[in-house]
């Protein structure tokens, strides 16, 4: 086979239902949303800290799944199933940590105050690292089941 000839494989455009755009729009948005909120947050916390660095760190280690749920989220070559998991997770983390970090502010701990900011992060990036993949895992079955059959 050349690079001239076209491929064996005839790859279908997933069709899209129409409320897929709509879902992709709201997620990201929600997650910006989210993210700005968060780190707002986040450095109201820590707003008697003396440590800019401190606060620039926390600011970055809040913001990162975001970040990453929005780079993942300018891609469109997801199929439906996996995209759905991936703007589900988008909604879960951003609505989730806003909910978190406000109990937090309006609730300071006695202890340990920075514990919900070093830890719902990394909770995030653990469902945003098992969701996506396994969605992926699944379309992919459901798409050889239906090749198959």
């Amino acid at each position: 086979m050349s690079i001239n000839e076209p491929s064996q494989k005839a790859s279908r455009p997933s069709v899209r239902p129409e409320g897929h755009g709509l879902m992709r729009t709201t997620s990201l948005i929600v997650v910006v949303v989210g993210a700005a909120g968060s780190v707002g947050l986040t450095l109201y916390a820590g707003r008697h800290s003396d440590s800019l660095t401190l606060k620039v760190l926390f600011a970055l280690w809040v913001l990162s799944p975001f970040l990453g749920l929005i780079l993942a989220g300018a891609t469109r070559l997801w199929s439906i199933f996996t995209g759905s998991a991936r703007y589900s997770a988008m909604l879960v983390v951003s609505l989730g940590s806003l909910a978190i970090y406000g109990v937090r502010v309006l609730r300071p701990p006695k202890a340990q105050a920075a514990f919900v900011f070093v830890v719902v992060p990394l909770v995030s990036w653990l469902l945003i690292a098992v969701v996506v993949p396994l969605a992926t895992w699944l379309a992919g079955r459901q798409s050889h089941r239906k090749d198959g059959a």
